[in-house]
């Protein structure tokens, strides 16, 4: 154990430092260094001669007594502007989204909230009981009327992402009056019954190859008591070898993820490390993921009062396109429609940015009333 432990920490060490030495990339946040608070948003940012100059602010802001981090990035801060609620819950999403085309930053000024006990907002004397899903959707709605009063906008938009979906949906259903609309992507539904399809999924196409020393890992876990720190680290390294986790082509998380968040000069060498240091307090700690498993989102939540929009790929195992198709169908709200991204997986914002754009043009901001399942 103790072999296996020194293991693992000089390949973290070795990935850190590798990491260290990797270029930039180009999305430069202007405020990455130092904190300036008094930072003023331009109202147009020109063509510099390759891209469209892009403006982040790195920003923190006092929130029911914490101290939350966040970029807010764009090109023209008329925009609408856009609430980003990252999914983990724990993990910020701001590193991989300039992996990425920036598509939301063509339509939006877009607010990339790092949440309480999360990346920037991490602080290690923080306790079990100062962090819940209550107080993570409170701190919502302040930071939703933060950004209407800084931008000087009467509503604004809200985007949430898998584990994020969680807290979003009952916030547009606890607080309407803050959002034009709320765009759902891989919409938690009934996690706990979303990770039993997932098992049957892996283990029938694991069981189709002959791949007995995957079956073997699968075969340590009941299918009715999946909800344990261990299997969700055992079941990582399959869903992503069968494309159905973080993106339909992503293979590794190491070079998907931790390497793409090591490599982001915009936050503090501090701040990268406490990305991992928070992602672990949210879920192991305070267990947050379990009690998402645990709550049936369709159950809670059957009524809202703002247009909906889901986003879905049908490679999606991490969270279940079935399930959330399902919600979509019996949820009531005054206008909804649900897309199916064909080539992507867990998060097609990233996978088809261009199909993204599109909807977002052509239905969302003039907030049409499809009422329908869009492909």
């Amino acid at each position: 154990m103790i072999t296996k432990m020194k293991k693992t920490n000089s390949l973290l060490i070795f990935y850190i430092l590798l990491t260290m030495s990797i270029a930039q990339i180009s999305f430069s946040c202007s405020a990455s260094d130092s904190i300036n608070k008094n930072f003023e948003v331009p109202d147009k940012v020109v063509e510099s001669d390759t891209v469209v100059k892009s403006f982040c602010i790195k920003n923190f802001v006092q929130i029911n007594g914490a101290n939350l981090g966040m970029f807010i990035t764009g090109t023209d801060s008329t925009k609408p502007v856009l609430l980003f609620v990252h999914g983990g819950p724990g993990m910020p999403e701001y590193t991989i989204s300039r992996e990425h085309p920036l598509v939301l930053e063509k339509y939006f000024t877009v607010c990339w909230l790092e949440q309480r006990g999360a990346g920037m907002s991490y602080d290690k004397k923080m306790t079990k009981e100062s962090l819940s899903f209550e107080i993570l959707i409170s701190d919502l709605i302040e930071v939703s009327k933060y950004l209407k009063s800084r931008f000087n906008q009467e509503k604004i938009y809200l985007m949430a992402h898998s584990g994020g979906s969680f807290s979003a949906m009952q916030l547009v259903a606890k607080a309407p009056e803050h959002f034009h609309a709320y765009l759902a992507v891989a919409q938690i539904t009934n996690q706990q019954e979303s990770e039993k399809l997932a098992f049957e999924y892996m283990t029938n196409e694991y069981r189709k190859r002959g791949d007995k020393k995957m079956l073997k890992e699968f075969s340590k876990y009941d299918i009715n008591k999946l909800n344990n720190p261990k299997y969700y680290v055992m079941r990582d390294k399959p869903m992503h070898h069968l494309g159905i986790g973080t993106t339909h082509e992503m293979k590794s998380v190491i070079t998907g993820v931790f390497f793409p968040v090591m490599k982001n000069k915009d936050y503090t060498f501090r701040e990268r490390i406490n990305i991992w240091r928070g992602k672990s307090f949210t879920t192991k700690t305070v267990g947050l993921w379990s009690e998402l498993v645990l709550t049936d989102i369709t159950q809670k939540v059957k009524k809202i009062e703002v247009p909906i929009y889901f986003f879905h790929g049908v490679y999606d195992y991490t969270v279940s396109y079935k399930l959330a198709k399902s919600y979509y169908e019996m949820l009531v709200a005054p206008e909804k429609a649900f897309y199916s991204f064909e080539n992507s997986a867990h998060s097609p914002m990233f996978e088809e940015s261009q199909k993204f754009g599109e909807i977002i043009e052509n239905d969302i901001l003039k907030l049409r009333s499809v009422n329908d399942e869009k492909q």
